[in-house]
């Protein structure tokens, strides 16, 4: 009987001893049970009486010696419901001990003639195996009786309970992502559900980890994360276990970036040492790079308006259209229209949303946008619902040196696109536009800005016919990690250690996830499907203050868990060609309004008409057919500042002279316009 009304200690003493005793007669059962069992399989169960004789008679000497060896191996000094790989060694060399004394007790008293040669080493598996199971039943059966007691809570409630859970995946080690999967498990109802691992050490796949499927290395990311998605089984963020050591440097980096772009928030775990209930995760992510909050819209609205519909995503390999895709293919559509002119980008999109969403009919349409009467093929043979038009030529640089392959891209690219999307009867058209379109001072930004006033000009052209299509605009700002974009840029400096090149000190940029630009666009179709958004309108994102350049490149480089300007320069290169001090969102003659869609606002551009545009794009397709560079540049600045300046400021505007008469240019603020030969200057 315990000590009555003992102190605590006495009563912890008390358990200490019956636990140690309640172990060891069980050890000297497993003693026991392993020689006889042993035995049986190495003669096949047919024992000589002689052999069983002689195995009775030895069996005090197994049992004491056994014992004693299992005492004096610290075995009882474990907790077994948390063993690890120490533990484990331990015991087998005590199991593999408690066998080898008492036979070689034997084989000096001349007492072992009865006993084959091979049962020690059989005795040796048989008896771990014994020892093992009756240290681990604890934790195997506190998990079963937590399952047990699980209903208990009501249906209702528990389903309650893990809808409160965030899907993590979780990066690291095995050996530290073993200990956070551990801890979790001792939870009732943890706060973090495990949903897939990936190994910053080996990339092999289709293992598992207490439970947990290994999909991959760290390379793997976006791909794990897909694929998840299409099982309902999305993560909400990371939880990073590399260990004392960590993540560090341009890997880490890439991790946390990578994670933003895929809306997902990053936390470290502590190292295996520290882990103590409760678990302590220290969030990581790249929201001082944003400098505000995520903007999350409903997706109740997208999917009454996608789900059964046929949807065509130009530009499907890029950063954006890829995952406008994935997005897409959430949603249910009757068929999924995927058209890039790249190959290799056009079949990984084809072959990652094939794998992840096979339910989807899924087709890859190889077509170049410039290519006009191949854009009206496709829209003829497959007459899609909707469009979103993501395909365009976006680098500055690049553009502003290869005039005519803008301009194809990006103006006669998007009237052919718009113009068959109205011949053929589409719902509703969604361009995909950016900040440089306002006040453009370089090539990229002017034909962005034709693009925008050709879809607003068609959007109004359809005023008054309810059945007509609708052409929308999307507006916003740099995305973090797009291909060729800033943060890449950074990246790759980093790896080699080189100079952050930055173009100016006071250099700003607006910045947005590519999760969030594409909530953007696909809330725009439906918003304005659903509640008729007024035509000619622009919709752009919130992206609340812009954030210095030189800044972001600071911060990269902490987060890499290194000094600014000690352990890596910033330098100052200069402005580039076509490129601006600081990008706007709104013109000054645009009438910026609110909307009813958080984390949105709409914009209500002076429209140009039809007709005026169409004169124009003509004259610049003809120098563009004769490959004339500077003309090119001539003609579209010449252009832009015809249909955007007036003599008559403030003039409103009619609807139906916006459909077709005669419209004089109005003014749209103060544009530092390239002289005729000269690249764009900074505004």
């Amino acid at each position: 009987m315990p000590p009555s009304g003992g102190s605590r200690s006495y009563r912890q003493l008390y358990r200490r001893l019956v636990k140690r005793l309640a172990y060891s007669l069980y050890d000297i059962v497993a003693i026991g049970a392993s020689l006889a069992i042993s035995l049986i399989l190495r003669m096949n169960g047919h024992i000589p009486p002689a052999m069983l004789e002689g195995m009775f008679d030895s069996l005090p000497v197994f049992l004491i010696s056994g014992l004693v060896v299992l005492q004096f191996s610290g075995i009882y000094n474990r907790v077994w419901r948390l063993a690890s790989l120490p533990d484990l060694v331990r015991l087998v060399e005590a199991a593999v001990f408690a066998v080898v004394v008492p036979v070689c007790v034997l084989l000096i008293a001349s007492r072992a003639r009865w006993m084959p040669t091979s049962v020690p080493i059989i005795q040796c598996f048989v008896l771990m195996a014994l020892l093992a199971g009756g240290r681990m039943w604890q934790a195997i059966l506190r998990q079963k009786i937590r399952r047990l007691h699980m209903p208990r809570v009501g249906r209702a409630a528990h389903t309650d309970m893990v809808a409160s859970q965030q899907r993590a995946l979780i990066v690291g080690r095995p050996e530290y992502v073993e200990g956070v999967l551990r801890h979790l498990e001792l939870v009732p109802l943890p706060p973090y559900l495990p949903v897939g691992i990936l190994d910053v050490d080996s990339p092999e796949a289709h293992l598992r980890l207490r439970g947990v499927s290994i999909l991959g290395g760290i390379d793997a990311l976006e791909h794990a994360v897909d694929a998840l998605t299409a099982h309902n089984m999305r993560p909400t963020c990371i939880i990073l276990a590399a260990g004392p050591d960590g993540l560090t440097g341009p890997a880490k980096l890439k991790l946390v970036t990578t994670a933003q772009t895929l809306n997902l928030s990053v936390l470290r775990a502590p190292a295996a040492t520290e882990i103590d209930h409760p678990l302590d995760l220290e969030r990581i992510n790249l929201a001082d790079l944003l400098d505000r909050p995520q903007t999350e819209l409903d997706p109740a609205v997208v999917s009454r308006a996608i789900q059964g519909q046929r949807v065509l995503i130009t530009g499907a390999g890029g950063t954006i259209g890829r995952e406008l895709a994935r997005q897409v293919a959430r949603f249910e559509p009757s068929e999924l229209l995927l058209l890039d002119c790249g190959e290799f980008n056009l079949y990984s999109v084809e072959m990652e949303l094939r794998e992840n969403y096979p339910q989807i009919s899924c087709r890859a349409i190889l077509c170049s946008i410039r290519q006009r009467q191949h854009v009206m093929a496709v829209f003829a043979e497959f007459s899609p619902a909707f469009v979103f038009h993501a395909a365009a030529l976006k680098h500055v640089p690049l553009v502003e040196t290869n005039v005519c392959a803008g301009v194809q891209t990006n103006v006669m690219g998007t009237r052919n696109v718009a113009d068959a999307a109205k011949r053929f009867g589409v719902r509703a058209m969604v361009q995909v536009s950016t900040d440089k379109a306002v006040n453009p001072v370089g090539v990229m930004g002017a034909t962005k800005r034709l693009g925008e006033l050709y879809c607003q000009a068609l959007d109004l052209e359809g005023a008054g016919r309810p059945s007509s299509p609708r052409f929308m605009t999307v507006r916003f700002g740099n995305v973090l990690g797009s291909s060729g974009s800033l943060i890449p840029l950074f990246q790759r400096q980093l790896d080699r250690r080189a100079p952050l090149t930055v173009t100016h000190p006071e250099i700003t940029r607006y910045f947005m996830t590519v999760h969030e630009a594409v909530q953007l666009i696909l809330h725009s179709t439906a918003r304005a499907m659903e509640f008729g958004l007024k035509r000619g309108r622009i919709i752009v994102l919130d992206m609340g203050e812009p954030v210095k350049i030189i800044d972001i490149a600071r911060r990269m480089i902490r987060l890499a868990g290194l000094v600014p300007e000690r352990d890596v320069p910033i330098k100052i290169v200069g402005l580039r060609p076509g490129e601006k001090l600081y990008e706007e969102l709104f013109d000054e003659r645009e009438t910026q309004l609110p909307s009813d869609l958080a984390g949105v606002f709409e914009a209500e551009p002076v429209p140009v008409p039809l007709p005026t545009l169409q004169v124009g794009f003509d004259r610049l397709l003809d120098h563009v057919l004769a490959h004339d560079q500077e003309q090119v540049r001539d003609e579209l600045f010449d252009m832009l500042e015809k249909v955007t300046r007036s003599p008559v400021k403030d003039r409103p505007i009619d609807l139906a002279e916006a459909r077709g008469a005669t419209l004089p240019a109005v003014h749209l603020g103060q544009v530092s316009w390239p002289a005729k030969g000269a690249v764009g200057q900074t505004h």
